[in-house]
């Protein structure tokens, strides 16, 4: 069997409680067998700033590190006045630096989100996206996953939606695939 391939997992949210990170939880579990998820927090991560991009703080180095690392990157994000919370994008630029140096070229990424509304996500996700041009990033398009938490999330954080489930386990075939076309 080929080796497995390496998701490296991150949620667009600091809060403990949050949708999204439970979400990545649950992806996890819903990973192909011959993949798995590691998931990065991006708590710690501070303000991009270009004059430290050559010589980035510890946490920086550490997700830059990852990123170049995975075969592979799935985002999991909320939605924030219709686009992407700044501290994903924060983190998205510190990786992307110095110019040459992106650790998200050429990855094959995937990106999911929960969200209290039906479609609280899609933005922040298409907006997402964009940045994936500029990245030069590898996006799966389908399924698209936009989970409506209140109705597919019990109290302790846990995913009790199948169809949100299928929908994951899909989605995640699919960046495994986009990874192994890549080793060939």
């Amino acid at each position: 069997m080929a080796q497995k391939i390496s998701i490296l997992g991150i949620a667009g949210s600091l809060r403990k409680a949050s949708f999204n990170k439970s979400v990545l939880r649950a992806a996890q579990k819903l990973v192909p067998a011959d993949a798995s998820i590691e998931d990065f927090d991006l708590d710690g991560i501070p303000g991009f700033n270009q004059d430290d991009e050559k010589n980035p703080p510890p946490r920086v180095a550490e997700l830059k590190a990852k990123a170049k690392a995975a075969d592979a990157i799935l985002f999991v994000t909320p939605e924030y006045n219709y686009s992407i919370p700044g501290v994903l994008k924060n983190a998205i630029d510190w990786a992307s630096r110095p110019y040459g140096d992106s650790a998200w070229a050429g990855k094959p990424v995937a990106v999911m989100g929960a969200s209290v509304g039906v479609i609280g996500t899609a933005r922040a996700q298409y907006h997402l996206r964009q940045t994936f041009v500029f990245l030069d990033m590898d996006p799966v398009n389908q399924p698209e996953v936009m989970i409506n938490a209140p109705k597919s999330l019990d109290a302790q954080g846990n995913l009790t939606d199948d169809t949100a489930k299928d929908l994951i386990s899909k989605l995640l075939q699919k960046l495994v695939e986009k990874a192994r076309a890549r080793e060939k």
